[in-house]
Formats: C-alpha cells, structure tokens, sequence
C-alpha cells in the first residue's frame, strides 16, 4: 500500500510564497517521475511541474520563474517552492507519483494525493 501525504497549503495575499511537499510511504522499490498538478473552480486539472528521479524539471509556461520544483529520493519527497503567487495560482494542488513496488515490475503505478487547497487573495 503507497500513500501520498501532503502539506503546506493555505491562505496568502498576493506576492507571497507558500512551500508545498509531499511524501510517498509503503511498499516502494523506486519512483520514477514526481509532479504537482492543480485544479482552479470550474477548470481541467492541469500539470503544475515534474521532477524525474534524475533532477531533470519540467514546469508549466505559467508558473515559469516563480514556482521550483524540488525532491529528496532518500525521503521520497516532492516539493514545490511557489514565490510571486498569483490571485491565478489558487487552486487544489496534487502530488503524484510513479511508483515501482518491485524491479521486475513491468510498468509504474500511478498515486495520487489527497490535494491541498492554496487560496491567494487579498
């Protein structure tokens, strides 16, 4: 059994930073790639960042230059710096992982967490 348990968000006004993480526990051998995604009222669930076991990074064209993505394979944890925060960026933000519980598995499970709510405004 894997579990994702996040923490970090809140309320804050505009320009301000909230740091997000996010830890993977259970029966894992590896995890490949990790990544936040968000969901705004009344929109689709976009890709926030990603972050390979590797270090390699990937961030969406809006968060570009404010938000870091970040991991510690030793711990299994995801993080997600956001600074410069945006009335934009409020959301419920989810951790994902994809996670290897054995090396002969043949392909990654995917595991999401609960999602944490980040609310910016004045």
């Amino acid at each position: 059994q894997v579990q994702l348990v996040e923490s970090g968000g809140g309320l804050v006004q505009p320009g301000g930073s909230l740091r997000l993480s996010c830890t993977a526990s259970g029966s894992i051998f590896s995890i490949n790639t990790m990544g936040w995604y968000r969901q705004a009222p009344g929109k689709e669930r976009e890709l926030v960042a990603t972050i390979t076991s590797g270090g390699h990074t990937n961030y969406a064209d809006s968060v570009k230059g404010r938000f870091t993505i970040s991991r510690d394979n030793a711990k299994n944890t995801v993080y997600l710096q956001m600074n410069s925060l945006k009335p934009e960026d409020t959301a419920v933000y989810y951790c994902n992982a994809n996670v290897r519980y054995r090396p002969g598995q043949y392909s990654v499970v995917t595991h999401w967490g609960r999602g944490t709510q980040v609310t910016v405004s004045s």
